[in-house]
């Protein structure tokens, strides 16, 4: 039996992660618009980590906690994108640490602005009582789950 669901059926977990999608794919296709079109969502696992402070790709592999391997491929990628480079470590001139170029930097400013852009459309449309009380509800539902740290640490990763 092939049930189709729709949005008010779904239970809150799935709920909540189409939603997250959607928002997340609004704010690509509008990155799209500003000339970011190169940016994939998953460009965000290692932006974010960079974003915080330059890093080895050794640091890197275990921040995201994934092989070396992996990490050095996803680099490759952000490098041959220009979103990334390598410049030597001041401390160590035997390691590269890794920079966002001035193009990654702009594109986390424009998403950044987009998404408070995307928080006040929604605001104007259900109300500020409504995206606050949804806020509460879902910083608590990663409370519960044990998922703060993983968050304030930037090292969110889906489930398995």
């Amino acid at each position: 039996m092939v049930v189709h669901s729709s949005p008010d059926t779904l239970d809150l977990s799935l709920m909540a992660l189409f939603a997250g999608w959607a928002m997340t794919d609004e704010i690509q296709r509008r990155l799209a618009a500003q000339g970011f079109g190169e940016l994939r969502f998953n460009d965000g696992v290692v932006i974010q980590h960079v974003l915080a402070a330059p890093l080895s790709i050794s640091a890197l592999a275990e921040r995201m906690g994934v092989t070396q391997q992996a990490a050095s491929k996803a680099v490759a990628d952000l490098e041959r994108r220009g979103l990334l480079r390598r410049a030597p470590d001041p401390g160590d001139a035997r390691t590269k640490l890794l920079h966002l170029t001035e193009h990654a930097l702009a594109a986390v400013e424009a998403t950044r602005a987009l998404r408070a852009a995307l928080h006040d459309e929604l605001v104007s449309e259900f109300g500020a009582a409504w995206i606050n009380g949804s806020r509460t509800l879902l910083a608590g539902v990663i409370a519960r789950y044990g998922a703060g740290d993983a968050v304030r640490n930037r090292r969110v990763r889906p489930p398995r």
